[in-house]
């Protein structure tokens, strides 16, 4: 039984204690939970949290994994960052082969409005979905992820919803920070609504995917650009202000984001390159969500990000947007479209396509 142990959050060093493995001491007894009157703030005991029994063996054994190693690393030149996303994307792509078998579907690289593309096709276009295109933008934290390495997500869903997808290699950091990244996808959506009616078209992707998704619509309502009929930001990076609950409450419980005070946050210092955080097109959970399309958000119980999900679900049904939240049992960051064969990720790309051909016209 994995488990993880939580209490006070620990320096990295001490980071092997906490990685959850069977045959873990009995925890102390434990103690009564306090309030600290001034502050409100809630003091909890050390605890261990084992995986889940009603989630699926395969997603059993992604819950239960050890916390992600790049969690706390903070680069501080671009040499340092080059190395790490060099190395991730390398791990990456050799993945994909296999991968773009399983899902039968065809991968090209191209260009779209002088911005990097990679055009994914299944070998069979639902009959329904043959005048629809989505437009997909990877996730990474706006610096992982370039080129080929970016294009999983999409290659899963364009093989299990037989769309045809446009995964966008947008410019990122260390040299190209904001607002390239937003300059890119817009640019690429701009050109695709020159031969695709807006309403035929969705948006989607995960965490930085997200958070982008969602700056995308309020930069096109800013610049009088039609909106897209429908959009899937999964678990967006939709404040990085680390302002929310689960961006507390689960801390050391995601074994793939962790914390916020670490990489994470240093990238999106990165990013943003001395703009002000809660820029919307930064942290869009702070623009207007008044007139977006409907919209369709993922995440999971022990995300990080919950908190970023579901206040903006909050927020476009409070604008009157027809929103959909799905959140996942047990799931950390982004963990439901890991395992192509587990009933949950089969289950996601099933909510996703229903969503999309619900509210894409023909």
């Amino acid at each position: 039984m994995f488990t993880r142990r939580m209490g006070t959050p620990v320096h990295a060093g001490l980071l092997a204690m906490l990685l959850g493995v069977a045959g873990c001491a009995a925890p102390p007894p434990m103690a009564t939970a306090t309030v600290t009157p001034a502050a409100g703030t809630r003091q909890t005991p050390a605890r261990e949290i084992p995986v889940p029994t009603t989630v699926s063996p395969q997603m059993a054994a992604i819950i239960g994994q050890p916390y992600n190693p790049n969690w706390s690393v903070v680069s501080k030149t671009s040499a340092e960052w080059k190395a790490i996303i060099d190395k991730a994307a390398a791990d990456s792509v050799r993945a994909l082969p296999a991968l773009r078998e399983a899902m039968g579907v065809t991968v090209q690289a191209s260009q779209i409005a002088g911005v990097k593309v990679y055009i994914v096709t299944p070998k069979t276009i639902a009959p329904q979905n043959r005048n629809r295109v989505l437009v997909h933008v990877h996730g990474g934290a706006y610096v992982l992820s370039p080129g080929e390495a970016g294009t999983n997500e999409a290659i899963k869903l364009a093989g299990a919803g037989g769309f045809k997808v446009i995964s966008v290699d947008y410019r990122m950091p260390p040299d190209f920070p904001y607002p390239a990244a937003l300059d890119d996808a817009m640019a690429v959506y701009k050109s695709v609504l020159k031969t695709t009616n807006a309403k035929n078209i969705g948006i989607f992707g995960t965490s930085t995917g997200g958070g982008l998704t969602l700056a995308m619509v309020l930069r096109a309502k800013m610049e009088g650009v039609p909106l897209p009929g429908a959009i899937a930001p999964g678990t967006p990076w939709s404040d990085m202000t680390k302002t929310g609950d689960s961006y507390f409450t689960n801390e050391m419980v995601d074994n793939v984001l962790v914390s916020d005070d670490g990489f994470l946050h240093a990238a999106a210092l990165l990013y943003a390159n001395g703009h002000d955080l809660k820029d919307p097109l930064l942290s869009p959970v702070y623009g207007d969500f008044s007139g977006f399309p409907p919209t369709i958000l993922t995440s999971g119980t022990r995300d990080l990000f919950l908190s970023n999900t579901v206040r903006v679900h909050r927020k476009l049904r409070a604008a009157g947007v027809e929103a959909v939240l799905q959140v996942f049992e047990g799931q950390s960051h982004a963990q439901y479209y890991r395992d192509i064969t587990a009933p949950e990720t089969k289950d996601y790309h099933g909510e996703l396509t229903r969503f999309f051909e619900t509210h894409l016209k023909r």
